[in-house]
């Protein structure tokens, strides 16, 4: 089935590079024969077997000559200038061009560590195959000024065959028991294998498709966590191992409970400075303030309060 319009933007915006080629190619209904013979007219040798490599993310352009074939494909699919071309610069990381550029956890969070240990107990890759398309999130600030509780609904998009399940972490407030912490698989997913360490406060829960995905396939699922075991805390951070997608948080707080101020932040890693600092103004109705990301880095995104 040949792929829309709206799914070409919305993985030039997200790549892979490999992907982005693939479905452009599928849109336009083009044979990679005829794309050579157009290429040929342009001036630009490749060949078919090149061009099926780096659709399938098998292979990357990396020369020079091969850069300038990229460039004369995006005339030839008609796709915007430098769209290609940008997702080859932003995901040059990786030497098989299979999944985007990122970070380890690590550079986002003091217990990375803990962290690390928890995904290679689960025998997880780096990235789990899968990259992020849309992500909405919402978090309730309890009574007491705990975390009380988090929800996700998360679009992800597979960039190698064969992937069915999605390692989700979770990290308490200064305090919190992750033993007593409950995983909700909500939409289109079922609870797998959890594991916690008691001294960090991190949970990684793995949540289990419906479906095992092909490469350029998306799935949507939900997922929650109730918490509650902490003390009270005056932030919220998500950390992005890889970039891509969009984010969307919303903080609600407890009508018992309601801080005086409510800023957004970013961070490139743990110790750095928060930059991109804006006021958030808390709704009088339900409570709640919310922030929009529309194209995700690497990094910390999050919101922080005062309570006095």
């Amino acid at each position: 089935m040949r792929q829309t319009e709206t799914e070409l933007a919305q993985v030039l915006r997200t790549g892979p590079f490999h992907l982005a080629l693939r479905t452009a190619l599928s849109v336009r209904g083009l044979p990679l024969q005829r794309v050579q013979h157009h290429l040929a007219h342009r001036g630009v040798k490749l060949g078919v077997t090149s061009l099926s490599y780096w659709q399938q993310g098998v292979r990357r352009p990396r020369r020079a000559e091969s850069l300038r074939a990229v460039a004369a494909l995006e005339e030839v699919l008609a796709l915007p200038d430098d769209s290609l071309l940008r997702l080859l610069r932003d995901g040059d990381a990786p030497a098989d061009g299979d999944r985007p550029a990122g970070r380890s956890y690590r550079s986002l969070m003091e217990a990375s560590g803990s962290v690390e240990r928890l995904l290679a107990a689960m025998e997880s890759p780096v990235d789990g195959g899968l990259h992020t398309v849309g992500h909405q999130e919402r978090v309730r600030i309890g009574s007491r000024r705990e975390l009380a509780g988090r929800t996700s609904q998360h679009v992800v998009r597979a960039h190698r065959d064969g992937v069915d399940r999605y390692l989700a972490v979770h990290r308490g407030d200064h305090g919190c028991d992750p033993s007593r912490i409950a995983v909700r698989a909500l939409e289109n997913c079922r609870t797998g294998r959890v594991r916690w360490d008691r001294d960090a406060g991190v949970l990684v829960a793995e949540l289990l498709f419906d479906t095992r995905l092909r490469s350029g396939e998306t799935y949507l699922f939900g997922y929650g966590f109730e918490d509650g075991t902490g003390g009270a805390g005056g932030e919220y951070v998500r950390g992005f191992t890889f970039g891509g997608g969009q984010y969307v948080l919303q903080v609600g707080f407890d009508e018992a409970a309601l801080p005086v101020r409510c800023r957004r932040f970013a961070q490139a890693s743990a110790g750095a400075a928060r930059g991109a600092r804006a006021d958030l103004t808390l709704t009088g109705r339900h409570r709640t303030v919310h922030l929009v990301e529309e194209s995700v880095r690497p990094g910390l995104i999050g919101v922080d309060w005062d309570w006095e």
